[in-house]
């Protein structure tokens, strides 16, 4: 996979598990766990002696996962890491002759930074995605909004100290390309062997990372008249009638449409985080995005967007 294919790649699934893995015989069960959960992807750190067999087993026995190496000090583990199959590299630090052997051979290499002196290192050294490790004990969102303004080119992948309960404050951050964590992949889940749970934590991991939040419900009408009648009515349980072009919001619960619009009976609107990365996670569930609704903001983000599935007569919208 291409460096900007695997950044997409990183981008679209939004959480990358960071695997310390003992035993090689257990690397396999455990892909398939995660890949199972909505999770094709894994960081294998050098910590352990059995990362360089867990990586080969991993990348003989299943293709679908992206498998890449952790905690690469120097070139001479990276040699290892891609000879064994690891389709990228990721480190702790920034170590130069590591990222030139990279380069030299094509291979997406994330090191480690935590300071603008290490940014502009690599920069120099030609990255514009890198590590931002130990995360929260560095400044964690503060720290990356601070480095937002002087490096805008620059995004990174974020690890250390994030879990469920900070996963979307990273995911929030217009810098993040994507988040490292743990917590799904523990030691004592590996070693216990408990699949199940891995998968169960994935999917929770990845249906996190969303931040879906139901935002208002859309309600069709034959025509402006129609609309009007609805809006007075509702506006007997207290709720203010905010009179737009093509609709009528109740507070900013209900749109009343002023013309018969996408779904059936209306829409059901969803606020997320990124709608690139919630596209994609709802493609994986059968949701197709009905091309001439998206609208984009200044930056060619997507910002609005509707499917072409409906859920009980209502079109399903995503707004940022």
């Amino acid at each position: 996979m291409k460096k900007d294919e695997l950044l997409k790649f990183f981008h679209d699934i939004g959480i990358v598990p960071v695997v310390k893995i003992d035993d090689a015989a257990k690397a396999v069960p455990l892909a398939k766990a995660m890949i199972k959960g909505g999770i094709p992807v894994a960081e294998i750190t050098f910590r352990t002696a059995a990362a360089e067999e867990a990586i080969k087993r991993v990348t003989a026995e299943c293709p679908e996962m992206v498998v890449g190496a952790g905690t690469v000090i120097n070139p001479e583990i990276a040699k290892k890491a891609v000879a064994a199959g690891a389709q990228f590299i990721v480190s702790a630090g920034l170590n130069p002759e590591t990222v030139k052997w990279c380069n030299e051979n094509d291979i997406p290499c994330v090191p480690g930074v935590c300071t603008p002196s290490e940014i502009e290192q690599g920069l120099a050294l030609g990255l514009t995605t890198l590590k931002f490790f130990p995360a929260e004990a560095s400044g964690g969102v503060s720290m990356l909004k601070n480095f937002a303004g002087p490096f805008p080119q620059v995004s990174f992948m974020t690890t250390g100290g994030i879990n469920p309960s900070n996963v979307c404050d990273y995911a929030r951050c217009s810098n993040v390309v994507t988040i490292g964590g743990s917590w799904m992949v523990k030691d004592n889940l590996i070693a216990n062997e408990q699949w199940d749970e891995i998968t169960r934590l994935c999917q929770e991991a990845i249906a996190t990372v969303q931040g879906l939040e139901f935002v208002h419900v859309g309600i069709n009408s034959a025509d402006e008249a129609e609309a009007q009648k609805t809006a007075e009515s509702f506006s007997a349980f207290n709720m203010a009638i905010n009179p737009g072009n093509s609709s009528i919001f109740m507070d900013k619960a209900i749109e009343v449409m002023k013309s018969p619009f996408y779904g059936s009976k209306g829409h059901l609107a969803f606020r997320c985080i990124d709608l690139e990365r919630t596209v994609y996670y709802l493609g994986k569930k059968g949701f197709t995005v009905k091309e001439e609704s998206v609208k984009y903001d200044a930056k060619g983000k997507m910002k609005v967007c509707y499917f072409n599935e409906e859920v009980g007569g209502f079109a399903i919208h995503l707004v940022k």
